[in-house]
C-alpha cells in the first residue's frame, strides 16, 4: 500500500460509516443541519427550564412561597396539556401537506419570540411569568416533536440509535454553550452584588439569540423527503382518538411503546424541570453552583447519547432501553440518599448519562417503529405520550412538597415509582413483531 492511500484510508474509512449510516442521498452537512437543531434548542430546555428560570421563579418571582414550586409546575403541566390535545394533530396535518420544516420554523420563532418575553419577568410578575412560561414551552415541544420526525428520513433503520446519538450529544454541547456564557454572567454579576432580577432577564434574551441562531442552518439545508400524504385533516380530537385507536388496532407494540414512554418519562421531566430547584431547596446550592452541577450533567448526557447510540444498533432498542431504565432507578435512589455533596454530585453525573442514553434511544425507537408515510403523525403521539408524561411527573412532585411542607426528598423518592412502572411496560414490548407490523403497513401501501 502506497504512503498517499494510507493517508487516505482514514477519511475513506469515516466516509464509509457515515455512509452506512443515513439513507441514499443524504449529505453530512444535512445531517449537521439535522444535529443543529438540537444544539440551538438545549439552550432553552438547560437555561431556561432545568437551571435559571424554575429556580428564579420559586425563589424572587414567587418570593419563596410554600406554593411556588406547585405553581410552576402547574404551569408547565399546562403547557404539556396542550401540547397532547393539539400535537397529533399538527403532526397530521404536516403529513398531509409534506410541512414539517415550515412547522418546524414557526414553532421556534414563537419559542424564541416568548423566551424574550421572559425577560420582562421581575419580583410578583407570577401571572406573567406563568403564561410565558408555559407559552415558551409549548413551541419548544411542537419543535422537539418535528425535528425528531426527519431522523428516519435521514437514518437506516439499521443506524437509528447511533444518528440519534450525534444529534442528542452535539445538542448537549449547545446546552453547555448557553449554560457556560450564562454561568459567566452569573459570575460577573454576583460578584458585583447584583441581584437576580437585574441579570437573569439578559440571560433569558442570551438564551433566545442563541437559540434562533443557531438554528438557521436546519432551515436551510434540512430536506423534506417524504411526500405529501394528502390525508383530510380531521378535527383536533378525532385525530387524536383516531390514531390512537390504529395503534390498537394495527400497531399494537408501538402503543406499548407510548405507555412505556408515558411513565418514564414521566420522571425525566421532573429532573428536567426540577433539579435546580431540588439542588436549591434540598441541597442548599446557589444559582452558580446549580449552573455548574447542571454543565456536568450536560458533559456526561453528551458522552452517554453519543456512545450509547453505537451500543443500542448492536444489542437491540428493547435491551438499550431497559438498561438505562434500570440506572434511572439507581440514580433516584442515590439522590435519595445524598446527603454529602459530593455523593449528589455522583447522582448527577448519573442522570447525565442517563438522561443522553434514554431519550436518544427514544427516539430512534420510534423511527423503528413508525410507518414512513405517518412519520410526523407517529412522532406526534410520542409527543403525546411524553407531555401527558410532563403533565403528571412535574405535578405529582409539586403535590408531594405541597402535602409534606416542602420535603423534596420524599418527592424526589416518588418520581422513582414511574422509572420501575416504564421498565415493567417494556418487558411485554416484543420489537421485532412492531417492526413486522410497520412493514407490513408499508406494503399494503405500497400496493393500494
Amino acid at each position: 500500500m502506497s504512503r498517499e492511500s494510507s493517508k487516505a484510508s482514514p477519511d475513506a474509512g469515516l466516509t464509509l460509516a457515515f455512509r452506512d449510516a443515513v439513507n441514499p442521498g443524504v449529505t453530512k452537512r444535512e445531517v449537521w443541519a439535522w444535529a443543529m437543531y438540537d444544539f440551538a434548542n438545549s439552550g432553552y430546555t438547560t437555561v431556561v427550564l432545568t437551571t435559571v428560570f424554575s429556580a428564579y421563579f420559586v425563589s424572587v418571582v414567587a418570593d419563596g412561597k410554600t406554593w411556588g414550586t406547585l405553581a410552576f409546575t402547574a404551569a408547565m403541566s399546562f403547557s404539556y396539556l396542550m401540547i397532547m390535545l393539539s400535537m397529533p394533530s399538527l403532526g397530521a396535518r404536516a403529513d398531509a401537506r409534506a410541512g414539517k420544516r415550515k412547522l418546524l420554523f414557526t414553532s421556534t420563532l414563537g419559542c424564541v419570540v416568548a423566551t424574550l418575553l421572559l425577560a420582562f419577568t421581575g419580583p410578583g410578575d407570577i401571572a406573567w411569568g406563568l403564561l410565558i412560561i408555559a407559552l415558551s414551552n409549548y413551541f419548544y415541544c411542537v419543535g422537539e416533536s418535528i425535528v425528531a420526525a426527519f431522523l428516519p428520513e435521514i437514518a437506516r433503520p439499521r443506524a437509528l440509535g447511533r444518528v440519534s446519538g450525534w444529534g442528542w450529544s452535539f445538542g448537549y454541547f449547545g446546552g453547555m454553550l448557553t449554560l457556560g456564557l450564562a454561568l459567566a454572567l452569573v459570575s460577573w454579576a454576583s460578584g458585583r452584588n447584583i441581584p437576580a432580577s437585574q441579570y437573569v432577564p439578559y440571560i433569558m434574551v442570551l438564551t433566545a439569540v442563541i437559540f434562533m441562531v443557531s438554528a438557521i442552518p436546519s432551515f436551510l439545508y434540512l430536506r423534506e423527503r417524504t411526500p405529501p400524504s394528502h390525508t383530510k385533516p380531521r378535527k383536533i380530537l378525532a385525530n387524536l382518538l383516531a390514531a390512537w385507536y390504529d395503534t390498537r388496532q394495527n400497531f399494537p407494540d408501538f402503543r406499548l411503546l407510548l405507555l412505556c414512554a408515558a411513565y418514564y418519562h414521566a420522571g425525566i421531566a421532573v429532573v428536567i424541570t426540577l433539579s435546580a430547584v431540588y439542588a436549591t431547596q434540598a441541597m442548599g446550592f446557589t444559582m452558580a453552583q446549580t449552573m455548574m452541577l447542571v454543565f456536568t450533567v450536560n458533559i456526561a448526557a453528551a458522552t452517554g447519547a453519543f456512545l450509547f447510540g453505537y451500543v443500542q444498533d448492536k444489542i437491540g432498542h428493547k435491551v438499550a432501553l431497559a438498561i438505562t431504565l434500570v440506572a434511572w432507578i439507581m440514580m433516584i435512589l442515590v439522590a435519595y440518599a445524598a446527603v454529602q455533596l459530593w455523593v449528589f454530585w455522583v447522582a448527577a453525573t448519573l442522570a447525565g448519562l442517563c438522561m443522553g442514553t434514554s431519550q436518544s434511544a427514544g427516539r430512534a425507537m420510534v423511527g423503528a417503529l413508525a410507518p414512513p408515510t405517518r412519520l410526523a403523525e407517529f412522532y406526534s403521539l410520542w409527543t403525546f405520550a411524553t407531555q401527558l408524561a410532563a403533565v403528571v411527573g412535574p405535578l405529582c412532585y409539586g403535590l408531594v412538597t405541597w402535602v409534606t411542607d416542602g420535603n423534596h426528598r420524599l418527592a424526589l423518592l416518588f418520581t422513582g415509582v414511574f422509572f420501575v412502572a416504564g421498565l415493567i411496560v417494556l418487558t411485554r414490548l416484543d420489537f421485532p413483531r412492531g417492526a413486522l407490523a410497520r412493514d407490513a403497513r408499508r406494503h399494503d401501501m405500497i400496493s393500494v
